[in-house]
């Protein structure tokens, strides 16, 4: 299965922050060879039957190769195509944010959910089983991390709409 790796607080090249190659190390280490690097963001592809296990395995590899450890999820490639599907002609798609996290599927109607992103200046547009896209009330903010953290009580990790459309756009045909 083809999937999407999101680690969280990465920025490759960044002092303090695991390198492109401790990166494609890890993944190599836990028997993912053929892993790709998109951005600079920790956003990688990766193609596995045990996707969680791979991801687990990577991000200890990569804490020992690089003395960085971040929290590291995965979504399987198909869904981030399905969302962007949906969402990519959005107005003001900035103001969007595909955001990963641990804690299953959100109900978008539960009042404590909405009243979190309200108070955060955000609103849960959609989720799935380990994803939400949010939707930002101002251009350019990301409110989507924390707010996904509050609920979830989990870690979270976020990259803007047009990245993920981009992403899809990049790897869809191979």
């Amino acid at each position: 299965m083809r999937c999407v790796a999101l680690m969280r607080n990465v920025n490759q090249g960044q002092r303090g922050h695991p390198s492109t190659d401790a990166i494609l190390a890890g993944f190599a280490d836990a028997g993912c060879p053929d892993a790709v690097t998109f951005q600079s963001n920790g956003t990688i592809l990766f193609d596995a039957r045990s996707p969680e296990t791979v991801v687990d395995a990577a991000a200890a590899a990569i804490a020992i190769r690089s003395g960085h450890e971040r929290d590291m999820f995965w979504i399987a490639f198909q869904d981030v195509a399905a969302v962007v599907d949906r969402y990519a002609g959005v107005s003001e798609p900035r103001r969007f944010e595909f955001t990963a996290h641990r804690g299953g599927t959100i109900d978008l109607e539960d009042a404590q959910v909405v009243g979190e992103a309200d108070r955060n200046r955000c609103e849960l547009v959609d989720t799935g089983p380990r994803w939400a896209l949010v939707r930002n009330r101002i251009a350019g903010e990301g409110h989507a991390t924390p707010t996904l953290e509050r609920i979830t009580g989990h870690p979270a990790t976020s990259r803007g709409l047009p990245s993920m459309v981009r992403l899809v756009l990049r790897f869809r045909s191979r």
